[in-house]
């Protein structure tokens, strides 16, 4: 599992920056690619790395001002240049599959495959299937922002082969059974429970990704003990009041989120385009002084979500 940050910037692309997106990364454990938001030319962001399109399988979006979703339209026609790419599911708020919909018509734009849209209303479960769950909250921004955390099913333990050795069981169905925790009967009569012979169960990973939003409690429900928190960081901790009147965050909140909250690290995002250079760094120093295991986030960054155990 891993992050690749599509664009970092807040507001408006710059020379540095392009606009909202990041890229999550589950080839190994989904052979899927999930979005988070799609700035305009996200897709040509795309043409830089290896991601392919016919492996984007689902999208959500944090809210519908046009820097998260102005490219939405462009990169769904030309996924369908990719093959027989299958169907793709869009999670955001109300309004989106109008906007999508309205965008395709207006420019007589065909698709080749289904689209899906799955419209948020609220906190709670979005989203559950092979292993993995998607939680979603409001958040407080000047139109609807929902937060979203990802999380993976534990994984089971293994089978500790050392400790069967005694029993001389032979390769083949008696071992997967045991595997399962199922109980088998050797030939010689011993029966052996299986789930005497598995290791400690490995902890699912947990992501969490916070786009426009002043701080709200629910964004602590939604970071408790996550892995990687990608939070907004639009301002600096010395401009808390003007973040505030944007409906933003600092950088200095984001890392108290992440320091009373359980997180491993913190990525900032979403930075505005006032912060060039040294101005950027010192956003991930301030940050830093109150949660050490911060990143400032830059486009093309790619961050590695280790497994557990």
């Amino acid at each position: 599992m891993e992050l690749q940050f599509l664009g970092t910037g807040a507001g408006q692309p710059s020379k540095q920056r392009n606009v909202s997106s990041v890229a999550l990364k589950m080839l190994d454990e989904l052979n899927e690619i999930w979005l988070f938001d799609c700035g305009e030319a996200t897709q040509h962001q795309i043409l830089r790395t290896n991601i392919r399109l016919r492996k984007v399988t689902k999208i959500f979006i944090s809210h519908n001002h046009g820097d998260h979703i102005f490219g939405l339209p462009g990169l769904l026609s030309t996924r369908s240049f990719q093959g027989d790419v299958g169907p793709l599911t869009i999670y955001g708020p109300a309004g989106i599959e109008q906007f999508v919909q309205t965008a395709l018509r207006v420019s007589r734009t065909r698709v080749s495959y289904p689209i899906k849209y799955v419209v948020l209303n609220e906190a709670g479960l979005v989203l559950q299937e092979h292993g993995f769950k998607v939680y979603v909250a409001p958040l407080v921004h000047r139109i609807p922002s929902f937060g979203y955390r990802i999380e993976e099913a534990d994984r089971p333990g293994e089978l500790l082969m050392a400790k069967l050795q005694a029993y001389h069981v032979p390769n083949g169905p008696l071992l997967g059974k045991l595997k399962q925790g199922q109980t088998v009967a050797l030939a010689d009569g011993t029966v052996l429970d299986g789930k005497q012979f598995i290791g400690t169960a490995k902890p699912g990973r947990v992501v969490t990704i916070i786009y426009d939003t002043r701080q709200t409690p629910v964004i602590a429900e939604l970071a408790k003990n996550a892995d990687i928190l990608v939070h907004e960081s639009t301002f600096s901790g010395d401009e808390t009041r003007m973040a505030h009147s944007y409906y933003h965050s600092t950088c200095v909140e984001a890392a108290r989120v992440a320091r009373d909250n359980g997180v491993k690290a913190l990525c900032l995002n979403h930075i505005s385009a006032r912060y060039l250079g040294a101005k950027a760094k010192e956003l991930e120093r301030q940050a830093c002084a109150v949660f050490p295991h911060t990143r400032l986030v830059n486009d093309f960054d790619q961050v590695e979500i280790p497994m557990k155990g």
